[in-house]
């Protein structure tokens, strides 16, 4: 049966560094969190200048994965665990910051240098009370390393994590968590399926989208109920799609700044912790 649509969350501007402005549909102001999934971030296509400088300076994280999808560009990641990456255009990069981790992010030096457009998404997946503590992770896929599913002429979707269609992503996640990221032509239609219990996320990041008779627009973030499992999407326009369905997490959050614990107690620490110097340092 078809699942019912909860909410429709309109992705607004948040300005999280002096430079960078994202469109913000998760937490909102009529849903907060469907945990696992805490934040959403869409940094929407920026033209970089030659000869810029964005990176973002190493900040702390603890307790939660900061996932990237990169849409257009290229960026680099480096932390103080000893991880380096750098993803372009249909990557991903799961990065698992555990009991804490300093990192810096932002468009590659040869993107600074020569100009370009940039487009990510970024997405926070919490991960369970018995593993904040573990230690940091990183990984990364290209495009082609993530296998397609539900294929059909016009449509070119990957499977970044989970088990779909038969296939399993090469993202790896504490709990069973399935991302799909894409692209549908206009006059499209794809049928998605989630487990019924899970929480089951569409966000339309350009374009527009038909559900349920519903007209998603770009920037927006679909929330499904829990029941169900089957959703009849199709594109009205040219569209990149996230859709992200996941078990829940059936315990309590706690998120502020940059981390995502059970308590607030645990988020003092942490705030604590990151300014007595227990998270190291990072030259970047």
């Amino acid at each position: 049966m078809k699942k019912r649509i909860a909410h429709i969350l309109e992705g607004r501007e948040k300005q999280i560094t002096k430079e960078d402005t994202v469109r913000q549909s998760l937490p909102h102001s009529d849903f907060r969190f469907a945990n696992p999934f805490i934040v959403l971030h869409h940094l929407v296509p920026t033209v970089i200048a030659p000869g810029q400088e964005l990176r973002i300076h190493p900040h702390p994280h603890r307790g939660f994965a900061p996932v990237t999808f990169q849409l257009q560009g290229e960026g680099y990641h480096k932390d103080s665990a000893g991880h380096n990456g750098v993803v372009k255009a249909g990557d991903v990069q799961w990065m698992f910051a555990g009991k804490g981790i300093l990192h810096s992010e932002g468009p590659t030096a040869g993107l600074l240098q020569k100009g370009g457009t940039q487009e990510l998404l970024q997405l926070w997946v919490n991960v369970p009370k018995v593993h904040k503590w573990d230690e940091p992770s990183y990984q990364s896929a290209t495009k082609n390393e993530q296998p397609q599913v539900l294929q059909q002429e016009g449509v070119d979707l990957h499977l970044a994590s989970g088990i779909y269609d038969g296939k399993t992503g090469p993202m790896e996640s504490f709990t069973p968590v399935t991302s799909i990221i894409g692209s549908i032509k206009k006059s499209k239609q794809v049928q998605f399926m989630a487990k019924p219990g899970y929480w089951t996320l569409l966000y339309v990041a350009k374009g527009s989208v038909c559900i349920n008779q519903e007209t998603i627009k770009q920037y927006n973030l679909v929330v499904f109920e829990k029941e169900n499992e089957e959703i009849i999407l199709t594109a009205e326009e040219d569209a990149e799609i996230l859709f992200l369905s996941a078990e829940p997490i059936d315990e309590p959050v706690a998120a502020k700044d940059n981390f995502v614990m059970n308590t607030p107690g645990e988020i003092e620490q942490a705030i604590a912790d990151y300014q007595n110097g227990v998270f190291g340092t990072l030259d970047f």
